[in-house]
């Protein structure tokens, strides 16, 4: 029994959405996500989701009664999460199709919960009371780090946000297009050293959804296979990572899938890794293993993940150009979906598999899928 992707959808519109609640975010997408895969929510017996509604408040709402529920919640990787434990129900016989909803209003706050950390937690105790407070203060640790080991410059940081604009330049839907050099990148504002603002992500609104399901159950002749999957962590706290200049979680998850899919590197044919900072894809090229360590900064430097490269990479824009609600995995694997379909707005010509790194928190979790339009 070959999991499958059958049916992938974002919501109709992603960047200012003030007119939509996070749950309508979800429905949109859910909507979407099924008309593209040729179904009804009748054929759905299996819902996941992440975070304020969860998964039962997402049935209820569109009036399914599913026998296998999901809400595993890790941060961004959660949708990867998903895909995989989706993928194992369909193969145990717990479910046979499954919903997989995002929703977010992470712009506009429409229905979102409120940011907050308890002051006993580990953060709240160990890390707030010294001003490591959010994403863009703690992601701050370990980009200085990699930058005093391995001799990252701030101009081979900014080329990340350089390439991924080449991509958005191609997007419609991006958020933001405007091809952009390094110096226009140095020389916006610094929100927490060393990230500039061109170097952080977005903050958006907008969902997104999937139909996994079984190959004999898929309704489109074009379904996207899942070849192998890995998850794994590192540590709740940043200042608690073995190592700062790696992500553990992203060699782990990596190794994972790339193992159960029986591929090598050379296989790769197109990219998508998490990209909440500019140095985030710098990690996964080098957890991943396609470049050494230390390698990455440069390798993106000298337009290698660029249109055109021999890698392509974050090819709708990222996080950093395209959308970026809070919890970007989802809109990671939906790109992924259209390079294998070849509906993409950026399309890669010959593109047959496609690898997808998921981050959660702050390095905290990962999870990475093979996903391929074809079986080996």
């Amino acid at each position: 029994m070959n999991p499958v992707i059958a049916g992938a959808a974002e919501t109709d519109e992603v960047g200012r959405l003030p007119g939509h609640s996070t749950m309508e975010l979800h429905l949109e997408a859910a909507r979407n996500a099924l008309a593209d895969a040729g179904m009804t929510k009748d054929d759905i017996d299996g819902i996941a989701t992440v975070g304020t509604p969860g998964p039962i408040q997402v049935a209820h709402a569109l009036g399914i009664t599913p026998s296998w529920l999901d809400g595993t919640g890790v941060g961004g990787s959660s949708f990867l999460f998903h895909v995989r434990h989706a993928a194992a129900a369909i193969r145990a016989g717990l479910c046979r199709t499954v919903l997989i909803t995002h929703g977010e209003s992470g712009r506009s706050r429409i229905g979102a919960p409120r940011f907050s950390t308890a002051p006993d937690s580990l953060m709240g105790q160990f890390e707030m009371p010294y001003g490591v407070m959010g994403p863009t203060t703690t992601f701050t640790l370990t980009a200085l780090r990699y930058m005093k080991e391995f001799g990252l410059t701030h101009e081979q940081l900014a080329e990340v946000a350089v390439a991924q604009r080449r991509w958005a330049h191609l997007n419609p839907r991006a958020m933001h297009r405007d091809l952009i050099t390094v110096d226009d990148v140095l020389a916006s504002r610094i929100v927490a050293y060393p990230f500039h603002l061109l170097e952080c992500c977005l903050v958006t609104d907008g969902g997104g959804a999937l139909v996994v399901t079984s190959e004999d159950l898929a309704r489109r002749d074009d379904p996207v296979y899942l070849l192998g999957s890995g998850e794994a962590m590192d540590s709740p706290m940043i200042s608690q990572m073995e190592d700062f200049t790696t992500a553990k979680g992203f060699r782990l998850s990596g190794e994972a899938a790339f193992a159960e899919a029986g591929i090598s590197h050379d296989d790769v044919d197109h990219l998508m890794v998490y990209d909440a900072f500019a140095h985030v894809p710098i990690y996964g090229l080098e957890d991943l293993g396609f470049v050494k360590r230390g390698e990455a900064g440069a390798f993106i430097a000298e337009g290698h993940t660029s249109p055109g490269g021999r890698l392509p990479l974050n090819t709708n824009g990222g996080g950093l150009s395209y959308t970026h609600t809070g919890m970007y995995g989802m809109f990671a694997i939906q790109e992924a979906v259209r390079q294998l379909r070849g509906e993409a707005a950026a399309q890669v010509p010959g593109v047959e598999v496609s690898v997808v790194l998921g981050n959660g928190g702050m390095f905290a979790s990962a999870a990475t899928l093979v996903l391929s339009n074809r079986l080996p």
